[in-house]
Order: C-alpha cells, then structure tokens, then sequence
C-alpha cells in the first residue's frame, strides 16, 4: 500500500507526444491526448489514411501522410508488434559513432 502525501500509484500518461519527419527536412511535434494504448489502437488507421487532422486550441493542422518520412512517438508503444519491427533497439548517436574503438570504448 502506498502511503504520504507526495505517494502515488503509477498509472499510464494519458498524453502521447508523437513527432512527423516530412521528406523536406522540416518537423511537426503534438501532445495527443491518448494515452499510449489509445494512441496505439488507433496507428494503423492513421498510417492508412491520406490525411491526418489535429485540432489546437488556436488553429487545425491537417498532415499529409504521404509526405512522412519518420515518426517518433513517446513514451514509445512497445505493444505494437508488426513485420520489420526490432526490440530493445538503441540509438546511437554522432558522439557514440566516433568514439568506436577509441578511450577504451569498444562495440
């Protein structure tokens, strides 16, 4: 039992933050208010469709899916299991590509 006033139960974020790459360089990121299993129910529709609609509280973005290259979406949905997916995957970065072989730092 969890007990203080600062104790609380762990519960899942009801917001996913998901970010579209466009293929000219440019990016777009939204707080989605789902948490990351509603986002994740919903992914295959949106990767599906043409268009993708947000509406903010000053104005509507509407996305065009086919100009996509690359979405992140965190905290990441790790349930979502299709051909081509790779777990406990790990980015490297500029400094970690570098660094291969040198101070002692071996792959």
């Amino acid at each position: 039992m969890v007990r203080g006033s600062f104790a609380s139960m762990q519960t899942e974020p009801e917001v996913t933050e998901v970010t579209f790459y466009y293929d000219d360089g440019h990016h777009d990121s939204f707080k989605v208010p789902l948490s990351p299993q509603q986002f994740q129910a919903q992914l295959n529709d949106l990767l599906g469709q043409g268009w993708a609609i947000f509406h903010l509280m000053d104005n509507t973005v509407i996305v065009c899916m086919s100009k996509i290259t690359k979405i992140e979406i965190k905290p990441p949905i790790t349930q979502y299991q299709v051909s081509g997916t790779f777990s406990n995957a790990e980015r490297i970065t500029t400094l970690q590509r570098g660094a291969k072989g040198r101070l002692g730092i071996q792959t």
